[in-house]
């Protein structure tokens, strides 16, 4: 038996009154453009989420991974990324061919922040690409091209608050910027790294709930 619910919220109105809105340094770390601090997260991710939908509607996420930095940047604003052989349900493919737009989450394992990438895809099979892409002397047959409109760094509430990583052991440096110096030099702020980097720590520990 399906839960029925009466005070459901239909507005933004109704929403920001419940939670507020976010603030400037948050409205301002969202970039176009693939920096300096993005593509270290890039070259470091060995697994991203890609969300896609059709024309109805109907979304799918999927996962794909491989070696740390398997989705190429090509340019400032274009990555690239694989498709390996999989089970050819091909829901993440067709999706795209009927509805550009996708969303990208990438991961490091032991990094509590996440990177996210929202942008237009297409699916191409040019060559070149196709042997920039290849692993273990294989390229894949196929690769999804993102045009990149937004990039942003996502806090490390979630994370903290699943407890994600607590079997990973880091054995070395940190090897990507960290959460505060990438919002500082996306967002232009005027605050030291050092003093969103407290404010930051801070939130994580008196704000998950």
């Amino acid at each position: 038996m399906e839960w029925t619910f009466e005070k459901v919220i239909k507005s933004e109105q109704e929403l920001r009154e419940l939670m507020g809105y976010p603030s400037e340094i948050v409205t301002r770390k969202t970039i176009n453009y693939i920096d300096e601090h993005c593509g270290s997260f890039i070259e470091n991710s060995p697994f991203i989420t890609i969300a896609t939908s059709d024309l109805k509607g109907n979304l799918d996420v999927s996962p794909k991974g491989d070696p740390a930095g398997f989705v190429k940047i090509l340019s400032a604003t274009q990555l690239a990324i694989p498709e390996r052989p999989g089970n050819k349900k091909a829901d993440t493919l067709t999706n795209i061919i009927q509805n550009p737009h996708v969303g990208l989450i990438f991961l490091i394992p032991g990094v509590n922040e996440t990177l996210r990438v929202n942008g237009e895809a297409k699916i191409v099979t040019d060559q070149k690409v196709l042997e920039l892409l290849s692993c273990n002397g294989k390229p894949p047959a196929i690769a999804i091209i993102v045009n990149v409109k937004e990039a942003f760094l996502h806090c490390a509430k979630c994370m903290i608050r699943s407890n994600l990583w607590r079997k990973t052991e880091v054995t070395q440096e940190r090897t990507v910027p960290s959460l505060a110096k990438a919002l500082v030099d996306h967002g232009k702020l005027e605050i030291t790294v050092k003093q969103l980097d407290d404010m930051i720590k801070d939130d994580e520990k008196t704000n998950l709930y």
